[in-house]
């Protein structure tokens, strides 16, 4: 076969099932809320699941093994990945709108206060100061990570990958541990509204990036990455530090300022 400059992909059957897993996922969670059935639910999980799984096992191997990927192609997928995070940052750029809309002139059916009257707010110098600590961290790790690929330190790269995707991990943990013993829910007010949406959102990407890491780190052990050629790893590690600045946003807005 001939190689092209420009992306040809194949006749593929995932974009159907991925949007059959995603129409079965919004009717499951709806189905869950009214009628707390998950049957509708699992099936969507497990379509998406199975999707990825298959999808990225093709991306991968036409990648690596066939040598589609060619310089064309990953400026391609580079300026993708760009226009990608560009739109992820206008949709955290509405939860922000919607904080500071309500938080600079506060009306009356929440007390003329912000935060509302008999909502407490978190402490900002507990567990969210330590887990901005912790992402800092995992940026300044996932960062060693790439500089180990650059330099071929294959070594050095799956120990950083392992550190990040603890330091991920752990976040998340953290983040549902402080969620469980909040004082307020996603009810009280458009405080908690927005409190939960706009975080809450941010621990999604946490873990979609986390897993990320995880199908690098897998790639990493197996070689599939070189010198040269290693775009995938880069649009996770890109990923992983939007999500880091996103959070300092989050930090400094949500929790120190307003409380």
């Amino acid at each position: 076969m001939t190689r092209v400059p420009f992306h040809l992909v194949e006749f593929s059957p995932w974009p159907l099932t991925g949007s059959l897993g995603a129409m079965f996922l919004t009717m499951g969670l709806t189905s869950w809320f009214h009628h707390q059935k998950v049957l509708t639910l699992m099936l969507g999980v497990l379509l998406i699941l199975m999707t990825m799984l298959q999808w990225w096992r093709d991306i991968i191997r036409e990648s690596t093994f066939q040598g589609f990927h060619t310089m064309k192609v990953s400026m391609g997928m580079r300026m993708g990945m760009i226009l990608f995070i560009t739109s992820e940052i206008c949709f955290f750029f509405a939860f922000f709108w919607a904080y500071f809309h309500s938080s600079l002139a506060p009306n009356t059916e929440i007390g003329a206060s912000w935060p509302p009257v008999y909502v407490y707010p978190l402490n900002p110098f507990q567990v969210p100061l330590l887990n901005t600590a912790i992402l800092l961290a995992s940026g300044v790790t996932v960062t060693w990570a790439h500089h180990s690929l650059l330099i071929g330190n294959h070594k050095e790269s799956i120990h950083s990958m392992m550190l990040t995707i603890t330091l991920g991990a752990y976040f998340t943990v953290l983040q549902a541990q402080e969620y469980l013993e909040t004082s307020f829910s996603i009810s009280d007010s458009v405080y908690g509204s927005t409190f939960f949406v706009a975080t809450g959102f941010h621990g999604l990407h946490v873990i979609i990036g986390t897993l990320f890491l995880m199908v690098c780190l897998v790639r990493i052990i197996y070689y599939h990455f070189s010198i040269n050629h290693h775009f995938g790893f880069e649009a996770a590690a890109w990923y992983w530090h939007f999500v880091d600045v996103v959070w300092l946003f989050l930090y400094t807005c949500i929790y120190w300022w307003g409380s």
